[in-house]
């Protein structure tokens, strides 16, 4: 029999090209595909949140050492435990721990591979809450949540973040949207798309409301203490004995290492719900059978949370500040483009744009194609973030580039301009 004739039993769905379906990656892989190959320039990524491959934003020497000494032990070259590294999880609970009202213990530490791993895990152990349970995500916010519940097959309901309110979450619309088959609530803090860093009343009033609606909080605290603006970095986990707590976290962004891909899940559960409920032993039963980070990175966590000096931290928070402040700036000079609030955490800022004043120009996806061709720029649609016609604006990146990618910006702009707006 020819294969071509064969009835094969194995059917997926397929994936639509519409680009509210697509994540961040998939997104700007496509508009990468725009760009004129003829052009020259060097093109200015300002949609990737990975400064890592600009040489002002290199890790510190101490990780660095940490990893080297790892590897030429030769004594982490085997398997690691399932759940992980005994002194990789001690580790972890204790670098946490500085920033809570109470101390980790180990066991509450399970390492992931990166965070995005750790989105998968927790959504993993939700999906058994039976049919019909839904989680709550922010809009706009970090699609990848969409992508993984769509294959733990869960429900995703999206509340709205308040530019009028430094995008706050909207809790009357958490409300509205919760029934009785909603698990969890998701908050991104740093936040990310916005930059936004919540306060201390803000996130026990969120806490509070999971209490009222009987769910569990998954916090993302992938950019925690990456923060330049008035409010200071305050942890969810600091308000568990009013809701109990799932965090998120990596050194990728805080050390500039996202290729290293080393994370954490973190259970903040005070009054044992998350154990009671099953939730902690589905953590470790999906993480039992999927793969932690490599056995030396683990092994050389210990050295890098004990090494790793302030003012690295100090010296990459102060270059994001700068670079937030021209962003912010440069914004101000574009047509067709606002900013409702200076970031003033995370590597992000995301932009109103008014397609209204532009010709030839349908939505922020077009923009964002027709930039990457006529400019080498590479922006972040809002579609794909939940906000159709704005847009996501990564500033971590060298200063003479960020410079450069918002004149070309500008140019772009005032190239397109309707000619009765000019």
């Amino acid at each position: 029999m020819e294969i071509a004739s064969t009835k094969w039993r194995f059917q997926g769905v397929s994936v639509s090209n519409n680009p509210i379906n697509l994540s961040i990656y998939s997104a700007l892989d496509k508009i990468s595909l725009s760009l004129d190959k003829d052009d020259q320039r060097l093109v200015i990524p300002l949609g990737y949140g990975d400064p890592s491959i600009f040489p002002s934003y290199h890790t510190d020497s101490a990780a660095e050492d940490a990893i080297a000494d790892a590897v030429r032990s030769a004594k982490f070259n085997s398997y690691s435990p399932s759940l992980g590294l005994p002194q990789a999880r001690r580790a972890v609970a204790d670098y946490l721990s500085r920033d809570l009202p109470y101390s980790l213990s180990a066991d509450d530490v399970y390492l992931t591979a990166g965070c995005v791993q750790g989105i998968q895990t927790v959504l993993t152990a939700l999906s058994f809450s039976g049919p019909g349970a839904n989680v709550l995500l922010p809009r706009p916010g970090f699609p990848i949540y969409e992508n993984r519940a769509d294959f733990a097959h869960i429900e995703t309901r999206h509340f709205d973040l308040l530019p009028q309110k430094d995008w706050e979450v909207d809790l009357d619309g958490v409300e509205a949207i919760a029934d009785e088959r909603t698990v969890a609530l998701v908050i991104i803090n740093p936040g990310n798309p916005c930059g936004s860093v919540y306060t201390r009343e803000h996130l026990q009033k969120i806490a509070e409301t999971a209490r009222k609606l009987g769910v569990m909080i998954i916090s993302d605290e992938v950019y925690a203490n990456i923060t330049f603006g008035s409010n200071p970095f305050i942890p969810m986990g600091a308000f568990s004995s009013i809701a109990p707590v799932v965090t998120l976290g990596s050194i990728s962004k805080r050390w500039v290492v996202p290729g290293w891909r080393f994370g954490w899940l973190v259970t903040h559960d005070p009054y044992c719900i998350l154990h009671q409920s099953g939730i902690v032993e589905r953590i470790k039963s999906y993480i039992t059978f999927t793969m932690v980070p490599a056995t030396f990175v683990q092994a050389a966590i210990p050295q890098i949370f004990e090494t790793t000096k302030e003012g690295f931290f100090s010296r990459i928070n102060n270059m994001l500040r700068e670079a937030a402040d021209t962003c912010y700036e440069g914004v101000k000079e574009i047509p067709c483009i606002s900013c409702p609030k200076k970031p003033e955490g995370s590597m992000f800022m995301i932009v109103k744009l008014d397609v209204s004043i532009l010709e030839g120009i349908e939505d922020d996806y077009e923009f964002c194609v027709q930039l990457a061709k006529e400019e080498s720029v590479i922006i972040v649609p809002g579609v794909v973030i939940g906000l159709k016609n704005w847009l996501r604006i990564s500033f971590a990146i060298d200063l003479a580039a960020l410079r450069d990618g918002l004149r070309r910006l500008k140019v772009f702009c005032q190239r397109h301009v309707k000619s009765s707006q000019a």
